[in-house]
Order: C-alpha cells, then structure tokens, then sequence
C-alpha cells in the first residue's frame, strides 16, 4: 500500500520519527490533508502496515463534530478539523518522546545559525516559540520551538513539528516554517549557544553569561527524562555544551530580544 491511498474507506501513511513508528489515518480527504500538512511535514511518508506501528492516530468526523483519536482513545474533539491540530501536535509528542531510542529531549526552542545550533531551553508557556518565530524571520533555519533533540555525541537533530505560536491570543495555531521564509535542518549540528531567557513585559534585557557548568544544569532542569531512567544523558549534555557559550536572564518581547541576541552572539553567517 502506498502512503496516501484510500483502504477500506481510510486514508493513511506512516512517519518513522526518531524511533517511534506513526500509523496517521483519515477517513476523508479533507482530514486527510489537515494530517498530511501538520504531521512532520518535513518528514518522509512510509508504509507502516507491514512493519505495524507503535501508535495509531486518527483523525475521523462524527455528525457534526471531528475527533482525534490516539490508540483507538479519543483525546479531542471540536467543531473543525484545524482546531484540532494543536492537540494533534501535543500528541504526536508526547508519543514520539516517550518512544525515544538513543536520543535525549530537553523543553527547548531551537534554530540554526551558520553552521551551530542556539538552543532556548524553558518550559512550556515561557515564549520559546515567539523567539523561534522572531529568528526564523530573520534567516535562521529551523529545528525546532518545543524540544531540542541531543544525541550521544552532544550534537542536537531537528524536531520538525510545526510551530505552535500564540501571538497575543490564548489559544494556539500552528505555522509552518515555510510561512515565515524559513528552511528545516536535514542534518544535526553542535550546540554553539544556549540563552536561558525569562520573559519579563516589562523589563529590560538583562542577560548575563554563565559557566558550562551552569549551562548542563539548565539542561538538566528542562528535560522531562528521569536521570535515573537515563543516566546517560549526563554524558550527553556534557557534551553539548562542552562547545557552547551559555547565557542566562531576563528578556522582553520577542523582537527587541532577538536584536539582543544577534548582537550578543555577533549575528551569523
């Protein structure tokens, strides 16, 4: 079966994302394009059906409503299938992280600058993707506005889920790297810079610079493994920020704070 061709009445195809295989379903074009755009849309398409797959996530309509489904457990639900998306991406996720192989995740946005990798750890709701969004605005390449990927060798991959981006509303939207003129990263890279930035309204940029030492600890605090589920990782991030200048402060609204962090950084090739 090819990815993409109607089964049974079900539009399908397959994403294998960092060691965790997706099965991604529809039962009609139009779900099936609201899929096939937010679901690592950077990512190649593949049949799953004869390897099987770790999760299954549907996308269906019921009456008037649509519904999103993970495992055959519905998790979502609303009047249009694009209000769903956010929750589509929270999904997708959760699942992916969870299913890890020799990869660990830290709560990071994540842009290429030149040929190395800033990093903007924090949790979630912290304006990580208004600064990724700024950035890519600005020329940087994509990797990621949620999770910073780190291998063994310190070296950081593209997580290229779709930005979630809030831009003064409460509710979230999803955007496209392209939507901003902006490239995804096909390959990983080292970790050149890492801005642990506390958004403030109000304040004035204030951001000093910090140890490596202080750097793996913010690493630390912002992955969501468990040290002693993965010791390892240690090694990791002792690596990733064995090249990098670490920074850490207050900042205030995403634009002015860019310009801060061009300037700190001295811009990029």
């Amino acid at each position: 079966m090819a990815p993409g061709t109607q089964t049974l009445g079900t539009y399908t195809f397959g994403v294998h994302a960092f060691g965790c295989n997706l099965q991604i379903a529809a039962d009609c074009l139009e779900t099936y394009s609201v899929l096939d755009r937010y679901v690592f849309p950077s990512m190649r398409r593949v049949d799953n059906a004869a390897s099987g797959a770790d999760v299954l996530i549907r996308l269906v309509r019921v009456g008037d409503q649509f519904e999103l489904l993970v495992d055959d457990a519905m998790t979502a639900s609303a009047h249009t299938a694009m209000m769903l998306v956010p929750d589509l991406i929270r999904a997708l996720d959760e699942n992916v992280i969870h299913h890890l192989g020799t990869m660990h995740a830290v709560h990071a946005g994540v842009v290429l600058l030149g040929e190395r990798a800033l990093l903007l750890p924090g949790a979630t709701h912290a304006g990580k993707s208004s600064l990724v969004a700024e950035l890519l605005r600005r020329g940087a390449t994509y990797f990621s506005d949620e999770y910073a990927l780190i291998d063994s060798a310190g070296r950081v991959h593209p997580y290229p889920r779709p930005l979630l981006v809030r831009n003064g509303s409460p509710e979230q939207r999803p955007v496209l790297p392209t939507e901003y003129g902006a490239s995804t990263g096909g390959a990983s890279a080292a970790v050149g810079w890492i801005l642990s930035l506390e958004y403030r309204p109000e304040c004035i940029w204030n951001v000093a610079q910090v140890s490596q030492s202080e750097g793996f600890l913010i690493l630390l605090r912002n992955t969501p493994h468990v040290l002693e589920d993965s010791p390892e990782m240690v090694g990791a991030f002792q690596r990733a920020v064995a090249g990098a200048s670490c920074y850490a402060g207050r900042r205030a609204e995403a634009a002015d704070a860019v310009e801060q962090i061009l300037r700190l950084i001295g811009g990029f090739a």
